[in-house]
This record gives structure tokens, sequence and C-alpha cells, in this order.
């Protein structure tokens, strides 16, 4: 399915000098992802959206408010929580990042026999590691891929029973510990089938676009709660 909307007209994407006018003096100076495919960018190509993944984006937009920023992206796709953490975090605190962003869980969710808690421990530890390091944490409530029309109807209901359960579990989570949460799960676009690929288990430029907006956005919020007032 196609979809006659670009970027520059895409209601919830970033507007023209938005991240700009959020991201103005952040303090930030490097950044880092740990997680799956979604972290590593696995974005299907859309008619009007710039090929250029999450993450990517989020650090191109850091990096314009601040020049010089330093970005590594460790995501790897195919993994389960338990081997981003094994295989990702050591590498991550190396880095001495000031800003990390955490996206995994989902290959996990894939799973029948899915275990939000056993999610839990390892993003609760991989979070605190990193906050114990001195970085600022996102963590993400991710869209429910059981919209994608590539999934077979028969296993949409259990699939998008498992995916809103990691995000509600993933959202108190980042309550308790205190990172900047972004929540895509029921984003007003979520059933809009032009966000996935064709594969059906990731997305498409055009929820990698809106997916960057909304982390921006809860960054700008972040910043300016952290602000004095007046």
């Amino acid at each position: 399915m196609t979809s006659t909307l670009t970027e520059a007209s895409d209601p919830y994407c970033l507007r023209d000098g938005e991240s700009a006018e959020l991201l103005a003096g952040h303090p930030w100076r490097r950044f880092t992802v740990l997680g799956d495919s979604v972290a590593e960018g696995m974005c299907e190509p859309v008619d009007g959206y710039p090929d250029l993944q999450w993450a990517d984006r989020i650090a191109a937009e850091l990096r314009a408010a601040r020049p010089g920023l330093a970005y590594l992206n460790l995501g790897r796709r195919g993994l389960r929580a338990h081997e981003v953490r094994a295989a990702q975090l050591d590498a991550a605190l190396a880095f001495a990042p000031d800003l990390a962003l955490v996206v995994c869980g989902g290959n996990d969710a894939f799973r029948p026999a899915f275990d939000a808690d056993v999610v839990d421990a390892e993003l609760a530890a991989i979070v605190t590691a990193l906050q114990g390091a001195g970085a600022d944490v996102i963590t993400v409530g991710m869209f429910d891929v059981s919209h994608s029309p590539a999934v077979p109807a028969p296993r949409r209901p259990g699939l998008s029973e498992r995916m809103r359960r990691l995000s509600s579990h993933t959202g108190r989570l980042a309550a308790r510990l205190g990172t900047v949460h972004v929540h895509l799960t029921d984003h007003p676009a979520g059933a809009d089938p032009t966000l996935y690929s064709s594969d059906g288990r990731h997305g498409s430029a055009r929820s990698d676009a809106i997916a960057a907006a909304e982390t921006v956005r809860r960054l700008g919020a972040h910043l300016a709660s952290r602000r004095p007032l007046g």
C-alpha cells in the first residue's frame, strides 16, 4: 500500500526548524545506541521519505545542534535482550556516552513463550549501568508491528498482545528508572500499514521519520524540564 504523503507534508514528522529549537544548547557530546535490528536500522524505502534510519536521524539532529558530537551505533539485527546486554554493554560503556538509546525486546516478543519479566531484568541492567556511568538513557515503547499487512491474520492478536505487554513493561521500567521514554505503541499513525516493511517485522522509512520526530520531541521536553524557570 502506498501513501501520498511526503516527509515535508507528514503531520507527524519534524517541521522546519523544530529540531533546532527543541535541541538548542543541548549538553550531549557522545551518543551511543544499543539494541537489535530496530537500533541497527532496517527501514524499508518509501517514496517521499529519505532512506535514513531512526538512530542516524537522531544523531544528525543532535550533531546539527552540537557539531562534533561523537556517535556509535552498536545495534545488530536478530538479538534478544540478553544478547544485547552481553554483546554491546561493555563496548557502550567503553565509549563513555553521555546519551544512550536502548531498544530491545522485540525479538523476544516475537516468540510465543515471551517472558516480559526476563526482558525487564536485562533492560534494567543495561539502563542502570549506563546511568551509573553518567549517561542519560532513552527507552522506547515500539510501534505494534502486528498492524503490518505482512503479518498473517491468525498471528496478529497474539503478536499484538505480546508487543503491547513489552511496551507496558518498558514504560513502567522507564518511570521507575527515570529514563527519557518514547512511547510509540499508541501513536495515532500506528495502525497505518505504510509504517511497516514487507517482511512483517520491521518499519518503513516513514516509521523511522516519525520515530525520530517523537524522540527529538521527548528530548526537547526533557531539556525543558531541566532548565531553571524564569
